[in-house]
């Protein structure tokens, strides 16, 4: 299965799919193309050294539609798109190209702290505990099917900084193991609705 993965900054979830692709641990699926729209993204930099395409496509400049429409020409021939830190919104549109096909990991449990800063929120809102969440992505913010969550303990003393340190070695993990199951038909994407 060829996978897609976009990316907006450092690339960790990028570098946790690639050292699982290296190790055995993600086949059948196999990374074709890693994609961002930040031609400054650390991620395309991971990408290359692992010796995969790496694309930028500067939405800067771009109307949606138009960006969107490179996005997709670029995305020829991939069967799973994973959003990886991508933080840019995908419009209907774009979502309609690839049916059930897109899954994003989210740092909270979803549907709870959607959106910018979850560890944060999660913090504010004095919550016991918060995670991570993989899910097929739909034309809401961080909405859609949930396909696994891990949680993780909010500690006292607690900063959005430690909190997503520990979220992202549980994400690191997870990622991985849903596009391999994903790849493998596991797991199951259906259209949504």
């Amino acid at each position: 299965m060829n996978v897609g993965v976009l990316v907006s900054g450092s690339g960790t979830n990028l570098q946790a799919l690639l050292d699982a692709e290296a190790a055995g641990a993600l086949a059948p699926a196999q990374i074709s193309i890693v994609i961002s729209n930040n031609p400054a993204a650390p991620a395309l930099a991971r990408a290359t050294a692992a010796g995969k395409p790496a694309l930028a496509i500067d939405h800067r400049g771009l109307a949606r539609p138009a960006f969107e429409e490179l996005l997709i020409a670029a995305l020829a021939g991939v069967e799973l798109i994973v959003l990886a830190g991508f933080m840019r919104v995908l419009t209907p549109h774009f979502l309609s190209r690839f049916p059930g096909r897109v899954i994003n990991t989210h740092p909270s449990l979803l549907p709870a702290f959607p959106g910018m800063d979850a560890p944060g929120q999660a913090i504010s809102a004095g919550a016991k505990e918060s995670g991570v969440t993989v899910h097929v992505v739909d034309a809401t913010v961080d909405g859609g099917p949930i396909l696994a969550q891990v949680a993780v303990p909010v500690t006292p003393g607690d900063t959005p900084a430690t909190l997503h340190a520990r979220i992202q070695h549980e994400e690191h993990v997870l990622l991985p193991r849903i596009v391999r199951e994903i790849a493998l038909g596991k797991i199951v994407l259906a259209s949504p609705s």
